[in-house]
């Protein structure tokens, strides 16, 4: 990286990569005709489309515009690409946890990571994605509400604007780059009293979506979650929350579905990233818009927008010339506690070797550069061994504590 500096909290290889999944807005009429041509990517998106119970070839190839941009359409169209692309990066998938550093998805992109990284299968995202596109298309039909994109203009400014107009800034991107949302009355007043030196997009979106207006979706999830059995990440999994690195597969699953009413923080995922000590950023299709903020916002970092099959080749050399192993592992006789920030770690001082931790006890915190976080060891189980010392500096991600697990948890 340009930036990079001796920085003991970045990975010691020196080599990071990332897999990123966009959202909604990423697809464009015909975008997986070449990709259809390959049998066996057609055969595994032909079986997602029927789990998902959505004709995605046809969505996929030729349907318009305006068919493709609603919700209960685009969503499950953009985890299958992303999930189906996948395997032809990895026809092994466990080949792909010895080249990951991370992944992350934006909006719905963050099933995607999620089925990516192992939390869950392909079927239940397909399933989930399908429920949360017709639950938030459901959600807009309620009240008139829209999305406007916020581009330019100084930070404190625009999101004091959009305070000011009663909006949320539902996807907080890049500096300059803020997705404001609210219902249309709200937007028309933005419209009228903008920030100075910002530009106002207005968007060809269903709703204000990660906003408090799709909380019925979110109730719909969050019913049928409850079904939903998780594993941990495989990988370290970035959250759209806060930025924080989740290693608990049941808290990942509460982040997806919460995530549909809570704004995405995009800018804290990248932020994450460049504390990982990220080298290389893959996109994967329909690639190009995590790319470009990427290019603008991580400077130093090498991108590589996945659009078309011609391309898996000069992909799989780019994430062998970035890839390196997670240091995240896993066993059936123990679980890991992990860093969810960069900082400096403090243990607590009662928890030692041996000593068994019901389910949330608090095993340390990490005071980062934004706050002081708690860390808890999630599912509980019997101390194995402590893997850094009091005061250490930790990346996001790092193992902290080995656990193992208690009967049934």
């Amino acid at each position: 990286m340009a930036e990079a500096s001796p920085d003991p909290l970045t990975r010691e290889c020196g080599l990071v990569l990332v897999i990123v999944a966009p959202g909604q807005g990423a697809q464009s009429p015909g975008f997986l005709e070449p990709w259809l041509e390959d049998p066996t990517f057609r055969a595994r998106f032909e079986w997602l489309s029927t789990v998902a119970g959505v004709d995605l070839v046809q969505h996929g190839t030729t349907s318009d515009a305006d068919t493709i941009r609603q919700t209960e359409i685009a969503q499950p169209l953009l985890v299958a690409s992303g999930l189906v692309a996948a395997l032809e990066l990895f026809p092994h998938p466990a080949d792909a946890f010895g080249r990951i550093g991370a992944v992350a998805g934006h909006s719905v992109g963050e099933l995607t990571a999620a089925a990516g990284a192992r939390v869950l299968s392909a079927e239940q995202a397909m399933v989930l994605v399908r429920e949360r596109g017709k639950a938030m298309a459901e959600a807009a039909k309620a009240t008139p509400t829209g999305m406007t994109a916020v581009l330019g203009g100084a930070r404190d400014e625009v999101l004091a604007t959009l305070e000011k107009h009663g909006l949320t800034p539902a996807n907080v991107n890049a500096d300059g780059q803020v997705v404001a949302a609210g219902t249309l009355e709200q937007l028309e007043a933005l419209a009228a009293d903008p920030p100075a030196k910002a530009r106002l997009t207005p968007l060809s979106v269903a709703g204000a979506f990660h906003t408090e207006h799709m909380q019925p979706a979110v109730g719909h999830l969050a019913s049928l979650a409850q079904a939903v059995s998780t594993h941990d990440p495989r990988t370290a999994l970035i959250s759209n929350r806060d930025g924080m690195v989740v290693h608990d597969g049941r808290d990942v699953l509460k982040r997806l579905v919460g995530q549909i009413a809570a704004p995405v923080r995009w800018d804290l995922c990248m932020e994450t990233m460049l504390d990982l000590g990220v080298t290389g950023l893959l996109e994967m299709p329909p690639a190009g818009t995590l790319t470009g903020i990427a290019k603008r916002a991580m400077k130093g970092v090498e991108t590589f927008a996945l659009k078309t099959p011609d391309q898996l080749d000069d992909a799989r050399a780019f994430i062998e010339q970035h890839g390196d192993a997670s240091p995240l592992d896993s066993s059936p006789t123990w679980r890991m506690v992990v860093a969810p920030a960069k900082g400096t770690f403090h243990r607590a001082p009662d928890v030692a070797e041996g000593d068994r931790l019901t389910a949330g006890a608090r095993i340390g915190e990490i005071a980062s550069l934004r706050d002081m976080l708690e860390v808890g060891a999630t599912q509980g189980g019997q101390v194995v061994e402590w893997l850094v010392e009091d005061q250490d500096p930790v990346a996001p991600g790092q193992p902290l504590l080995r656990l193992h697990p208690e009967s049934g948890a």
